[in-house]
């Protein structure tokens, strides 16, 4: 009898030690699984979508006469099949691309194409813009991401933003020109890594308030870099304007300031904002990629 009862105690002494070991196993198994979906859930990119308002702005594009998409076509960027190809988002760092390369399809007085945003203070309007005296500002966070090299191993140029002048219907009139084109006083370069700054002078302080309409009253003047090296880094720039004085400032850190005869001189003109990629090369197989994390227009 007593033998009975030892080999009954042993066998559940069996019974339980291996279940208790099968739970452990299980347990175990749940946690690493656990574990792993844990794992997976963190390897997870989380995509970001451009948060520019694109309302107040539309596109000239490389290709067409060249193609222009105007607010509010413009504001479904991400599926429009026409604009998907030069302006997308890149949805890991949450920035609007803009992408250009050499084609015809080049807008009036120049050679080069551009993937590049003009504002509209009226959607769809080109009719309203501002003067100097108005006051107005633009701010925007961006970076070259990627850009094509000459034959001589140095990285080709494109213009970042932009202050475009602009004749009224009236001015176009009276000094007898087909469009109201009016000469750009600021363009900003991303050239060799550095920011350049190019304005507009007069070439006769003494001009006559018609003669000073036409574009061949003004050339451009020997321009300014930037110290500081942005390279393919994210930066940013503003551009300040008021009544005969303009500020480019780079990150906040370096400023140049334009306050003479000539940006008093240019009052006579409207003007609207540009930004995003105007390329300057007509090399084969050569392009360029600009990012803007951020763009802001304000008063």
């Amino acid at each position: 009898m007593k033998n009975f009862r030892k080999e009954i105690i042993t066998i559940l002494s069996i019974v339980f030690l291996t279940t208790n070991a099968a739970c452990q196993t299980t347990k175990s198994s749940v946690v690493e699984s656990d574990t792993k979906v844990s794992k997976r859930k963190k390897k997870k990119k989380k995509y970001k979508l451009s948060k520019i308002d694109l309302s107040h702005w539309k596109v000239t594009l490389p290709i067409g006469k060249p193609t222009e998409i105007e607010p509010p076509e413009i504001l479904d960027y991400a599926t429009n099949k026409t604009l998907m190809p030069f302006m997308y988002n890149d949805s890991v760092s949450g920035s609007l691309v803009f992408y250009a390369y050499p084609t015809a399809a080049t807008t009036a007085n120049t050679k080069y194409s551009r993937t590049e945003l003009r504002e509209q203070m009226v959607p769809g309007d080109n009719n309203v813009n501002w003067t100097f005296k108005d006051g107005r500002s633009l701010k925007g966070k961006l970076a070259v991401e990627d850009i094509s090299k000459d034959s001589n191993g140095k990285y080709h140029k494109t213009i970042i933003m932009q202050i475009h002048g602009r004749l009224t219907n009236e001015q176009k009139e009276l000094i007898g020109e087909k469009d109201n084109n009016a000469p750009p006083m600021l363009k900003i370069y991303w050239q060799n890594g550095k920011v350049r700054v190019k304005t507009k002078v007069l070439k006769n302080l003494n001009i006559s308030d018609t003669d000073i309409l036409h574009e061949s009253a003004w050339t451009d003047d020997e321009g300014h870099t930037f110290k500081e090296k942005v390279d393919f880094n994210k930066f940013t720039l503003e551009v300040k304007v008021s009544e005969g004085k303009m500020i480019v400032s780079l990150n906040n850190n370096e400023f140049k300031v334009y306050k003479n005869i000539h940006m008093k001189k240019w009052g006579v003109f409207e003007n609207y904002f540009k930004a995003g990629n105007y390329f300057q090369s007509r090399d084969k197989d050569s392009f360029a990629k600009v990012k803007f994390y951020e763009l802001t227009v304000s008063e």
